[in-house]
């Protein structure tokens, strides 16, 4: 068994547990099997992150006491990790806070998106196309500015005087959770990063990732999210980081290192037949906006699917083995949830919703032209696209709701869940 996950299921799972296959059910789990500690881990996808608060905003309905001793994200869901990180709970509350932050964000609160911004930055980057590379060329960082974006997290996720994200370390320090992380990619290096806050929290370092432990900042998160060549990179430790989504063969695996038994996984990127083709996407010669939604798909979202399948393998291989034959290796109990809907084909019905001028650079690189605005989606912070997104995670949790519940227990039942909702 060649796969990096094994070497993190070592010694600290019981026997006992059972693993859920990515998507399905659990075959012979139940919530006196679950144990060990559990992991929340947020993938990336811009606009698309709004789905993440739906999932947990329909779980934490049914699962009070729902709470997670592993936090980990990366890109978008870095923010939503953060922001979950480092309130006090319970984890509803904090839910329902993250849900107001996306029901009030439009693209003004990420990108400076007036005309005259977007079009200084698309002439200072003609002048360095067309330069040669001249000492006069100008410098260019991202296509546009995201200043705005530090300003909202600034706001949702205050720093203190000591210049980290307030509340975090203390939360960290009592184990609630006990360790929190975001990814970001190294340009300088090539190396995938994983900055870590956690007490005696596990260092690892593999072929192109490395964990480093971290006071975590506003810029660890907001380098996390910096899209490549759309948003500028960020410094950190005297290198240049961006997305950490870009580069992350393993998305699971900062969750497994830092002691995580149990995880549940959220995806932004919809359940596809493998069975069934694809129908086309756009007529003719595809339009550069089909071919970056083909390549962010492969660089940010195919990797959960492809990750979640070979920890199903390395879990099939050790049940497989006697107990005296795994060598303190155990399972890992795996739930991934993912969109029942395709989020880029929604986000094409709200494109008429974008500012005038931001729509028309986009419509530009063919996004009219293709019939799945993956892309596009990315840059969607429309609300009732984020309205939209978070009632399908809602409905998307209400039905895995047994899965999980197998996972981690504490089912609330239907009596009570209803009592609740007439309380809110």
């Amino acid at each position: 068994m060649s796969h990096p996950h094994v070497e993190q299921m070592v010694g600290q799972s019981p026997g006992g547990a059972a693993h859920v296959e990515p998507g399905r059910a659990t075959r012979d789990a139940s919530a006196g099997d679950a144990a060990g500690p559990l992991g929340l881990v947020l993938s990336g996808g811009g606009a698309r992150a709004a789905y993440q608060v739906g999932v947990l905003r329909g779980l934490t309905r049914w699962l009070p006491d729902l709470s997670f001793d592993v936090v980990t994200g990366v890109s978008a869901g870095a923010i939503n990790a953060i922001y979950l990180a480092a309130r006090t709970g319970p984890l509803a509350r904090d839910v329902e806070g993250l849900k107001e932050v996306w029901r009030r964000l439009s693209l003004e609160d990420v990108v400076r998106v007036d005309a005259a911004s977007l079009w200084r930055s698309v002439a200072r980057w003609g002048a360095r196309l067309v330069s040669g590379g001249g000492r006069l060329a100008p410098p260019v960082h991202g296509l546009v500015d995201t200043a705005p974006l530090r300003r909202l997290l600034e706001r949702v996720i205050p720093e203190d005087d000591r210049g980290e994200i307030a509340g975090l370390q203390d939360n960290v320090m009592r184990g609630r959770p006990g360790a929190a992380a975001v990814s970001t990619l190294d340009y300088s290096t090539g190396q995938t990063v994983t900055w870590v806050a956690g007490v005696g929290a596990a260092s690892w370092r593999r072929p192109l990732r490395r964990s480093a432990p971290a006071r975590l900042t506003i810029d660890h998160v907001l380098a996390s999210a910096a899209l490549p060549i759309l948003f500028p990179a960020v410094q950190l430790a005297g290198h240049w980081h961006g997305d950490g989504g870009i580069r992350q063969s393993a998305p699971l695996s900062p969750a497994l290192h830092l002691g995580a038994r149990r995880i549940l996984a959220i995806s932004t990127r919809s359940a596809r037949s493998l069975d069934a083709p694809d129908p086309p996407q756009a007529a003719g010669y595809p339009p550069p906006a089909q071919i970056l939604g083909q390549v962010i798909d492969a660089a940010f979202l195919d990797v959960v699917d492809e990750d979640a399948l070979h920890l199903e393998r390395s879990n099939d291989f050790l049940r497989g083995l006697p107990a005296g034959q795994r060598h303190g290796y155990q399972p890992i109990d795996l739930a991934v949830i993912r969109p029942s809907q395709d989020l880029g084909r929604i986000a094409a019905l709200y494109e008429p919703r974008l500012p005038r001028a931001f729509r028309f650079l986009t419509r530009g690189l063919g996004t009219r032209g293709a019939s799945n605005a993956d892309f596009l989606s990315l840059l969607m912070f429309v609300p009732d696209y984020a309205e939209h997104l978070i009632a399908l995670g809602e409905a998307d949790a209400e039905a895995r709701l047994e899965d999980v519940a197998r996972m981690v227990g504490g089912l609330r039942d239907k009596e009570e869940a209803i009592h609740v909702d007439a309380i809110n």
